[in-house]
């Protein structure tokens, strides 16, 4: 038995980078900071910040490139994945990152002046639901929008 499974909640470096693959399918990548404090022996307080790099494909990743944006703070839920390449100059590279099923977003509004959307994004794919959209959300959504 195993378990992959990644849950954080921070807040999102620059806004999403959302790509198109040649099947049209859209995939969104974003770097979430999250924070740990704590006191150390002499008392004095000390931070670590820990970015995590985050993919989302889909209509879910379209909905991530529309409403999120630098410093929004988000939920995110996946699972994780390493990847290797080779890059241009021929040197191997390797990344791991969190591949998103959940996309909840957690505070409301952001600085590029995007309107708020629905709050939260399940992977439709998985045959769940993730929760319910916030009821101040954009009302120029239909159903077809929301991916669950």
């Amino acid at each position: 038995m195993s378990l992959n499974k990644a849950m954080i909640i921070g807040n999102l470096g620059s806004d999403p980078e959302v790509r198109y693959t040649q099947s049209g399918a859209a995939v969104a990548n974003f770097n979430i900071a999250t924070n740990e404090t704590w006191m150390d022996k002499s008392g004095a307080k000390q931070e670590r910040t820990e970015w995590h790099r985050v993919v989302v494909f889909g209509k879910q990743a379209e909905n991530c490139g529309k409403y999120l944006s630098k410093g929004r703070q988000v939920y995110v839920e996946g699972r994780m994945q390493t990847r290797d390449w080779e890059d241009r100059d021929g040197n191997k590279r390797s990344t791991t990152e969190i591949v998103a099923q959940t996309v909840q977003f957690l505070s409301s509004g952001n600085a590029a002046g995007r309107s708020d959307g629905p709050s939260s994004y399940g992977d439709s794919n998985r045959g769940g639901s993730s929760g319910a959209a916030e009821s101040s959300f954009d009302q120029s959504f239909n159903d077809d929008d929301i991916p669950f």
